[in-house]
């Protein structure tokens, strides 16, 4: 009392696993299409009963194997390719579970499946990540095949279509192939295998761009590859990666991230100088839309580079800003970078004025270091600080100021006061968003303008 269920290949004999056929041999009874019969006779046992049935009755075949089984008889169900997939063992399994108390046993042998044949005929286009969808809406909802599509295509799978075309079915690879379009390089290759291992195998190699659904019928497999397949001679290539080692050093790293980031950022609408500044930021918060927020005056980065690679001197809020610039930049460059936050003289300043630290810190610096670049990571009263001497003392002539405090109190009003500057190049993350880390991104930024070559 026992069903096999077992593939017989794409249609060769020479590609019926040797388990089948043994399998085969020892069978009572054989059920499948009609059709599948010729390429499995020769392995039947004397006196086996063949039951074949048109295409179409699946569950009809089902039905018959649990019948025959349950007379205590070794039933084998036939069907192309693999089973398993798009094929026999899921009705058979179905229809079995239904029988309450039943004992019959089941087994399911595997196959070679006709995308497995089609993708060893084009030699490697399976190299990585693959999905197979059949395009056949006699027993799944359309709508629920076309979400499948869309998301193989998003999601940059391999895709070989069972089922692809019919007479009565000639409007749904067409369907696939504009989806397809809205995600892929019409460049992507197309394979149409048709009759794969059989004599009238024919296969054909065409572009997503190109791809005549005129030559697919029910006979066909259709390969679609991936973003990165390609065709060499007569193959289909998928590069499994092997060839493009994972970045693993802190250079190769940063690169790689700088290179994803800036890839993003292409139809920004901003100058190379600025998205090289945003392209650091992003780096610092892992936040793509953080360009929606940077604002700079038109020659604020140029200006603020060229500055710091004639050695000029940096002016920090906090520690915290002076410890993320850098030091090999300024090391290169001869730069000082100066934060008077914890200066005894910063801590009387502070107590006298009823000033904050870091506004202390900051007027002291001015004094010092009038034509330093400023940069302010935490404290919007330093800021505070830079746009009143700016408007009120014409002595005051900064390279520039960074302003990127954090928080919630006066932090966008801070903000606001130094975009309207019009005496000095300025560089802004626009509402609450800042810090010191940003600070130092922007900073190393204008050290670095001259990488921005590399990507943009």
């Amino acid at each position: 009392m026992k069903i096999t269920v077992a593939g017989l290949g794409p249609g060769h004999k020479d590609y019926i696993l040797p388990l089948v056929v043994n399998a085969l041999q020892k069978a009572d009874v054989v059920i499948g299409y009609d059709y599948y019969f010729q390429f499995c006779e020769d392995y039947l046992k004397e006196g086996a009963v063949k039951i074949a049935m048109p295409l179409g009755k699946e569950e009809e075949r089902a039905i018959v194997a649990v019948e025959e089984a349950k007379k205590n008889q070794h039933v084998f169900v036939i069907g192309s390719g693999d089973a398993s997939i798009y094929s026999m063992a899921a009705i058979v399994y179905q229809v079995a579970s239904l029988e309450k108390d039943s004992e019959i046993e089941l087994e399911t042998l595997p196959g070679v499946s006709a995308f497995l044949a089609a993708g060893s005929k084009l030699g490697a286009p399976l190299g990585h990540d693959f999905c197979c969808i059949s395009l056949s809406d006699l027993m799944t909802p359309w709508q629920v095949i076309e979400k499948r599509i869309r998301a193989a295509a998003v999601g940059d799978f391999v895709c070989s279509l069972y089922n692809p075309k019919s007479k009565k079915r000639y409007w749904q690879l067409e369907r696939l192939k504009k989806i397809f379009l809205e995600e892929r390089d019409p460049s992507t290759p197309v394979a149409i295998i048709r009759q794969v291992t059989r004599p009238e195998e024919k296969i054909t190699i065409q572009t997503l761009g190109t791809f005549d659904v005129e030559m697919v019928d029910m006979f066909s497999l259709v390969m679609i590859g991936n973003s990165q397949t390609f065709q060499f001679k007569n193959h289909l290539v998928t590069p499994r990666g092997y060839l493009n080692r994972k970045p693993h050093t802190g250079q190769e790293i940063q690169q790689e991230s700088f290179r994803i980031v800036t890839e993003q950022l292409q139809d920004v609408q901003h100058s190379v100088e600025d998205k090289w500044a945003i392209t650091r930021l992003i780096h610092t918060t892992g936040v793509i839309d953080d360009h929606v927020h940077y604002e700079a005056s038109p020659k604020a980065v140029t200006t603020f580079s060229k500055f710091l690679q004639n050695g000029g001197t940096i002016v920090t809020d906090v520690t915290m800003v002076q410890a993320g610039i850098t030091k090999r930049y300024a090391k290169e460059y001869g730069n000082q970078v100066v934060c008077c936050l914890n200066d005894p003289e910063t801590t009387l300043l502070a107590e006298e004025e009823d000033l904050t630290r870091s506004q202390a810190g900051i007027k002291r610096a001015m004094a010092l270091y009038p034509n330093a670049l400023f940069v302010v990571g935490n404290a919007p009263t330093a800021l505070f600080e830079l746009t009143d001497q700016l408007r009120e003392n014409p002595d005051f002539k900064p390279a520039g100021i960074i302003g990127v405090p954090v928080g919630f109190v006066n932090v966008i009003e801070s903000k606001e006061q130094l975009v309207q500057v019009k005496n000095a190049e300025w560089i802004v993350l626009n509402g609450n968003r800042g810090g010191s880390n940003i600070a130092a991104a922007l900073v190393n930024a204008c050290f670095t303008l001259q990488e921005s070559e590399n990507y943009f």
